[in-house]
């Protein structure tokens, strides 16, 4: 998520800050795409029996489409969406077209906190609650024209990370899961509790409740009345409100890391049955019998650390919805699938479905990073004819300089913030950051990445606990570092040698950061000088470079690298690379790179414009806009290489 300094996540004004399965994928970010279908490829689209089955278009000024992360239905059916960087949609009933809702600086607005909306839920008097990646959260109760928001000023530096679709109502009481825990309010946020794990309890004003883990990934309501929260040990019910709850351990196939998996999705069954969804699969439990459920409904599976069966394997779930009792549909970002497995019919040339809600029992809203569509359950979009994987414009090849291993172990949250990696602004949001964030809750031991010297540990900017290493390897004669900020707890002293692996900090929030998270830097420089390394007061090191081109891409990904030149042959800042589909983390969704600003340096290895690690394998079709004209590159994604790409007058 955030930090707020060094340029890593400072609002451009200058004030405040924020911290901030075996398939081939074929993925594009044409809005009308043509690169993967074969000429003369009939499409048959099935037309919508009735008209109130189809929503309209998202209105759209970039091209791409508008990424949709949210979709929800309200009491008076008014379709409400949360997207990234445009707002809140809103079609009340009736209308014909969207009407959207922005965050305004104007103050007497009383406008939305933040415009990365993915969370929504409605009280029982009128309250709409929305939810933020990365801002907190807000309340109207006159249908939105006017919000009451809850961000940093009255928050404080944590719980500003809402889980996507992570807010429920339970009578008039509110809950809203956050990274650092749930706050609960019963009296429309003029007052909160707090249900947390053990460490968060000891700073908590008000502790209502405690779960294992205060890292909050997904939450829900039965239909027994009953709450579920997935966190990052795994999966919690509580039947009193969230006083207390019973602890479940998520299901994986096999012991260790090679099946980790984190609860991503919920959605209530009839009773007090809930089906999870996954990074793997999708599950469905009964509490009263302590067991997983199979496809016919049986016990077969007890709750345990390891669960062979009782389990539909699917991608990573993004979105539930449940269609009847033991019917439910999961969207992933290859499509929508049935509790079965079964996965529906392509109703959009954009598999990825981000999120997702029933409009009537025979039709569907897919939320997509390019829009909404309205889908037909019978039927959809049938490709009729021979399709073919058209040649990549470029392939990949070997990494030169993945030496390094993660800072956070695979069995914690291992993933790099999307929002905010290195060069990025979030669209213009933030000043260039100059490293990578891994959001996990405080305490998470910090491991250095390779082995070397320590050279700095102790306070650096805005009070920040800091370490840093010297790394044994140099390349081309330069001095590799790495730097380690926001810590809750020092573990490693000046002078000490570590190994890759050695646990050298734990994670926290410590200087200018907004929640709990590690920022982590690599510093490629000629000089052995650890002021050139950590000064508190520079924002923009001279020497930084992407730490996604040196630590190595999770297990079964590669990483897609490139440039991007203007018409003169300059390289283009800030230009923002479509195409990509990346389903995890999903608390911090991904939607487009961004080249290099002024601020950022070209690794000096690849002297690339743009870097993005942790890339499902698979086709993509890339593009991006420089100077009004726009330019696409078809790319392939191997495991474990570098997929190189090139836009502008200089790309060949």
């Amino acid at each position: 998520m955030r930090i707020c300094d060094r340029g890593l996540r400072i609002g451009k004004a200058g004030s405040q800050a924020r911290s901030g399965a075996g398939i081939q994928h074929n993925y594009s970010a044409i809005r009308n795409p043509q690169s993967t279908i074969v000429a003369g490829l009939l499409l048959v689209c099935a037309p919508n029996s009735a008209s109130s089955q189809s929503l309209p278009p998202l209105p759209d000024t970039t091209g791409f489409g508008v990424h949709v992360l949210a979709i929800a239905r309200a009491p008076d059916n008014a379709i409400w969406v949360g997207t990234y960087g445009r707002g809140i949609f809103v079609l009340r009933p009736g209308a014909g077209s969207w009407e959207q809702l922005t965050h305004s600086s104007d103050s007497t607005a009383r406008s939305i906190s933040f415009d990365f909306v993915h969370a929504f839920a409605f009280g029982p008097a009128g309250e709409i609650w929305y939810g933020t990646v990365g801002n907190g959260w807000g309340l109207s109760i006159d249908g939105g024209k006017t919000w009451t928001n809850w961000e940093l000023k009255q928050l404080g530096p944590e719980w500003q990370y809402v889980a996507p679709n992570g807010i429920v109502t339970r009578g008039d009481t509110v809950y809203v899961a956050t990274a650092d825990g749930i706050k609960l309010s019963w009296d429309r946020g003029a007052s909160w509790a707090e249900i947390t794990d053990s460490s968060g309890a000891t700073t908590v004003s008000h502790a209502w409740g405690r779960i294992r883990s205060q890292y909050v990934l997904a939450l829900a309501r039965g239909a027994d009345g009953s709450l579920w929260t997935g966190h990052l040990r795994g999966l919690a019910h509580s039947t009193d409100g969230g006083r207390s709850w019973t602890e479940y351990p998520t299901p994986v196939r096999c012991p260790g890391v090679d099946c980790a998996d984190r609860v991503r999705a919920l959605a209530p069954d009839s009773g007090g049955l809930m089906w999870v969804g996954s990074e793997r699969a999708l599950y469905r439990i009964d509490p009263a019998r302590g067991a997983w459920l199979d496809h016919r409904g049986t016990p077969a599976c007890p709750v345990a650390a390891v669960v062979k069966g009782c389990r539909t394997a699917t991608p990573p779930v993004a979105a539930l919805v449940t269609t009847a009792p033991g019917r439910a549909y999961a969207a992933t970002r290859d499509g929508v699938y049935a509790e079965d497995g079964d996965a529906l019919n392509v109703c959009d040339i954009t598999r990825a479905v981000t999120a997702l809600v029933m409009l009537t029992p025979g039709a569907y809203a897919a939320g997509r990073p390019t829009g909404i569509a309205t889908c037909r359950i019978d039927q959809g979009l049938t490709l009729v004819g021979v399709t073919y994987q058209e040649r990549p414009d470029t392939e990949a090849r070997g990494t030169r300089h993945t030496w390094f291993g993660r800072p956070i172990a695979l069995t914690d949250q291992p993933y790099i913030d999307q929002t905010y990696r290195y060069g990025s602004t979030m669209g213009g949001n933030f000043q260039e950051h100059q490293g990578i964030e891994f959001n996990n809750p405080d305490g998470t031991p910090v491991h250095a990445i390779g082995d070397g010297v320590v050279v700095f540990s102790g306070p650096a900017e805005q009070g920040a606990n800091t370490i840093a290493i010297r790394h044994d390897r140099r390349l081309d004669g330069l001095f590799v570092f790495s730097t380690y900020y926001h810590n809750a707890t020092l573990l490693a002293r000046v002078g000490q040698r570590v190994k890759a692996g050695d646990v050298i900090a734990l994670a926290g929030n410590t200087g200018r950061a907004t929640n709990d998270h590690l920022h982590l830097e690599i510093h490629a420089a000629p000089f052995d000088s650890v002021p050139l390394i950590v000064d508190a007061n520079e924002r923009f090191p001279k020497y930084t470079v992407n730490p996604e081109l040196w630590i190595r891409p999770l297990p079964g990904t590669g990483i897609v690298a490139g440039r991007v030149w203007d018409a003169q042959g300059r390289p283009a800042p800030q230009v923002r690379v479509y195409g990509l589909v990346k389903a995890e983390p999903q608390e911090t969704p991904y939607s487009y790179a961004e080249t290099y600003g002024e601020h950022n340096h070209p690794d000096p290895g690849y002297r690339e414009h743009f870097a993005v690690s942790d890339v499902e394998p698979g086709d993509y079709t890339l593009a991006v806009v420089v100077g009004g004209r726009r330019m696409t590159q078809r790319v392939r994604v191997a495991a474990d290489r570098v997929t190189w790409v090139e836009f502008g007058s200089r790309a060949h």
